[in-house]
């Protein structure tokens, strides 16, 4: 169970820990739907474990939140689990978030919620190939326009060369 949670903590992006008292099991089963579809891990581990896990890794400083009935919320995408556990804390009030970790970086409850805004790996991908695209589009669009807007636009281009 060490080594597990030791590998969660090593090769996360980020690791959001949570206190979960008062959840229902309904509750804590739509918190591991949410998670799944945006390919975020939920774990709730012994917090004694857990801070033997985290003994020498770069976000050994979250061991200070593991407090209580905890839950750690955890993705590769460094973004994925801040937004998952940010999005299921606005409908459900009984879940706390403590703090987390990306990397070596300590988190406070705002640092996971600046993280949660964010756009995702998959949001700036996304973001980058349409701006690439773009141009690529303009030209195709002027390429593929009928000869008479092409010979309307050369001819007034013309007609601004002979008046100046």
């Amino acid at each position: 169970m060490v080594e597990e949670l030791g590998q969660i903590f090593e090769s996360s992006g980020v690791v959001v820990v949570s206190r979960y008292e008062g959840l229902t099991v309904a509750e804590m089963t739509d918190l591991r739907a949410r998670a799944s579809a945006a390919e975020t891990q939920v774990r709730v581990a012994k917090n004694r474990l857990a801070k033997i896990a985290l003994q020498g890794k770069e976000c050994e400083s979250i061991s200070s939140f593991l407090e209580g009935m905890t839950v750690l919320t955890y993705s590769e995408d460094p973004v994925a689990a801040a937004k998952v556990i940010e999005d299921f804390a606005k409908d459900n009030k009984k879940l706390e978030i403590l703090g987390g970790a990306m990397g070596g970086t300590a988190l406070d409850r705002a640092g996971v919620e600046a993280v949660s805004k964010m756009p995702s790996r998959d949001e700036l991908i996304a973001s980058i190939v349409g701006c690439i695209g773009a141009p690529a589009s303009n030209i195709a669009g002027a390429i593929g326009a009928p000869a008479s807007n092409i010979a309307s636009i050369l001819s007034s281009i013309e007609e601004k060369a002979e008046a100046a």
